[in-house]
C-alpha cells in the first residue's frame, strides 16, 4: 500500500517538474525602455543556428513622431541589417550563425528622449520540428507514460 503511494507521487513529481522545465524553453519577450537624446541602448538574444526571429517595436515621444536608428549585428560584429530614422518596424529573420546578436537603438537625430516598446519572438527548432509542436509531442507522450504506469500499478 505505502509502496503504491509512494510511486504514485514520484510519478506526479516527476511530471511536474518535466513540464516545469519545458516550460523554461519558451522565449519571448515585451519590454518598454526609454532611448535619451544622443545615446545608444542595445538588447542582446541568444540565438541558435534555425532560429525564426520576430522583432517588432514601436516608438513615442512627446513632441514629434518620436524616431531612431535601429539595426541588428551578428555574433561576427557584422550588421544583419539596419534602419534609420523610423518610428515602427517589423522585421523576421532566420538565425544563419549560432551566438550572441544585438538589436541596437540609437537617439542620435533627435532632440528629445525616446520611449521603445519592443515585442520580440524567438522561435526555437528542434530535430527540424518547432519547439511548440515538439514539446506538445514530448507532454503527451510523458502523459500516455504516466497513465500507463498508474494502470499498471493500480492492477497488482
Amino acid at each position: 500500500m505505502f509502496r503504491q503511494k509512494s510511486s504514485k507521487l514520484l510519478l506526479v513529481l516527476f511530471v511536474v517538474s518535466v513540464l516545469f522545465f519545458i516550460a523554461q524553453l519558451v522565449t519571448a519577450a515585451v519590454m518598454s525602455f526609454t532611448v535619451h537624446v544622443h545615446e545608444e541602448v542595445t538588447r542582446i538574444l541568444n540565438l541558435a543556428v534555425d532560429d525564426h526571429v520576430s522583432i517588432e517595436f514601436t516608438t513615442v515621444s512627446r513632441e514629434n513622431m518620436g524616431i531612431l536608428d535601429f539595426w541588428v549585428t551578428f555574433p561576427n560584429g557584422t550588421i544583419k541589417m539596419s534602419y534609420g530614422n523610423v518610428g515602427s518596424v517589423s522585421y523576421d529573420f532566420v538565425c544563419e550563425v549560432g551566438g550572441e546578436y544585438t538589436l541596437h537603438f540609437a537617439n542620435v537625430g533627435q532632440s528629445e528622449d525616446v520611449l521603445v516598446s519592443l515585442n520580440y519572438d524567438v522561435g526555437h527548432y528542434i530535430l527540424g520540428i518547432p519547439q511548440t509542436f515538439f514539446l506538445t509531442i514530448t507532454i503527451a507522450v510523458v502523459c500516455v507514460f504516466a497513465i500507463a504506469v498508474f494502470v499498471l500499478t493500480g492492477k497488482r
